[in-house]
């Protein structure tokens, strides 16, 4: 790892930091002024390591997905969501065909099913069908996420719990205390682990087919 490549990865922790520290101590400047720096520094540091470029859009999107949910408005949630939803086929792209468990699906597809009846009479009329769908969207992603292996799996499941938080807020079922944080928490956690899992897996790789490539004579 390059020097300018563990700067921005101290960079975003601190950014990660400074976003935590703020929702517990209930700082809402500090909130506004680091929330919308992480996924640019881990972004960032994903390409000083020659990162996927479907990895790049996603954390990019996922910015976008950042600074429209900060508005309190049900019109900037949808177009946050939008851009979340983007940043999720980005990683289905990345994901590609890779095998992964049928189990795994499956337990994945009870969860979807038991979160969505459980919130949907909760939920606002006008965001039952988007919440819905993007939760679909949202599990397969957590669910394909594993094919790159155990990080970027972990990181998918996470993905899916902090949107999960989010929606139990928004459908006003009970919920943890100081929920802002553990959204956070739960969603810095999930970009960081497909991140770096993608990076990893994406470094393998490459000195896979170094190896199997046929030396120049």
């Amino acid at each position: 790892m390059s020097r300018l490549s563990r700067g921005l990865l101290v960079a975003f922790l601190l950014a990660a930091l400074v976003d935590l520290g703020s929702l517990l101590a209930g700082v809402h400047a500090g909130h506004q002024v680091a929330k919308p720096l992480l996924m640019p520094l881990l972004a960032a540091y994903a390409a000083t390591r020659s990162a996927p470029k479907p990895l790049l859009a996603a954390l990019l999107c996922g910015w976008a997905g950042d600074v429209f949910l900060m508005a309190d408005a049900d019109g900037a949630f949808l177009v946050g969501m939008g851009c979340f939803a983007a940043g999720h086929l980005c990683y289905l792209f990345l994901f590609g065909r890779r095998r992964t468990s049928p189990l795994l699906g499956l337990v994945y597809g009870v969860v979807l099913g038991v979160t969505v009846t459980a919130l949907w009479p909760g939920l606002p009329d006008g965001l039952r069908v988007p919440v819905a769908g993007y939760s679909l969207l949202l599990t397969a992603m957590a669910y394909r996420s594993s094919s790159l292996g155990v990080m970027t799996g972990i990181g998918g499941a996470l993905f899916l719990l902090s949107d999960t938080l989010i929606a139990t807020g928004i459908a006003d079922r009970p919920q943890l205390p100081a929920p802002d944080f553990w959204v956070m928490l739960t969603y810095i956690a999930a970009q960081y682990l497909l991140t770096e899992g993608t990076l990893r897996a994406s470094a393998m790789y490459g000195e896979c087919r170094t190896r199997l490539e046929p030396s120049s004579t």
